[in-house]
């Protein structure tokens, strides 16, 4: 959307509808679909804010980059967290995430948080490469094509940290944010901690049309580590940490609170890495020095 006309929505607004269609029961990732659209066309969006009801809003749409990786150094008594949140595995996330993870590592932390919450998904390859950087062996995914063949992605020993691992998920935690969690989950080295993830289990594929429209195609199947499918059904996190109503529509509205001491998750995630670490320093386990990812 038109930079420009971004201000004239705020943190906290309610999308009810895109263009006329509710968005009631749509998924982050469906709802989102119907926002994109070519460069320079417009969409209505019917917005609900408190304090001023219900009013429609004309956006432009524009190509407009979005950093997929942020993330920080956040100090957690004697714990030096990198925090990174990943929001979208786009064709520049696995860069992004290389340079993140190396930049923390010279930052000297000890312990890192990634948030994969709010997450809808991406490109399949983002997920293997970003793996890769975390595992340094194991099978990350599996998928099977609609003739039956089966190709198998594994680590290739190119991580660039072992450190420890705490990974944040949601109902809004998608597609290749499974791939990635559930490749870390299954060969035990991350925790993960939040809410049940929304369950795709398809390998898609965009084909450009004519008219500017797409369609999209399922051309394969991805299986988990163990061999699990996840379909409509989801990753279970190894700890559970539900959101209240009032915590989600909070973090919604207050999108700096997100990895602070205000994040119930987050809290949660601290609270594990301590308990990992509890045991000193000295047995903490150390970046791993290496060359390129892929």
């Amino acid at each position: 959307l038109s930079p420009a006309l971004i201000p004239a929505l705020n943190a906290g607004d309610r999308i009810l509808a895109v263009d006329s269609k509710s968005t009631k029961g749509l998924s982050l990732e469906d709802a989102s679909e119907l926002i994109r659209g070519k460069v320079g066309s417009s969409v209505t969006l019917r917005i609900a804010r408190p304090g001023q009801g219900i009013f429609e809003i004309e956006l432009t749409r524009a190509q407009i980059e979005i950093p997929s990786v942020r993330y920080s150094v956040k100090q957690e008594g004697n714990l030096r967290v990198g925090y990174i949140s990943l929001n979208e595995f786009s064709s520049h996330a696995a860069e992004q995430m290389q340079r993140a993870i190396r930049n923390l590592n010279q930052q000297k932390v000890n312990a890192y948080v990634l948030d994969l919450r709010g997450n809808p998904g991406g490109l399949l390859f983002s997920s293997i490469e970003i793996a890769r950087m975390w595992m340094q062996e194991g099978e990350i995914v599996s998928t099977i094509d609609r003739i039956g063949g089966k190709q198998a992605y594994t680590a290739n020993r190119t991580a660039l940290t072992n450190l420890p691992l705490a990974i944040l998920v949601d109902g809004n935690s998608a597609s290749a944010s499974e791939i990635l969690t559930g490749a870390l989950k299954d060969n035990k080295r991350a925790t993960v901690i939040g809410s049940r993830t929304f369950g795709k289990a398809a390998v898609q594929s965009v084909h450009a049309l004519s008219d500017g429209s797409g369609l999209t195609v399922t051309v394969s199947r991805y299986y988990l580590p163990s061999g699990e499918d996840i379909s409509l059904k989801g990753i279970v996190p190894d700890i559970r940490q539900e959101l209240t109503l009032e915590q989600r529509q909070l973090l919604s509205s207050q999108p700096g609170w997100r990895g602070t001491s205000k994040d119930p998750q987050y809290g949660r995630a601290i609270a594990v890495l301590k308990s990992t670490t509890a045991s000193g320093p000295g047995t903490l386990s150390q970046p791993i020095n290496s060359g390129r990812v892929w």
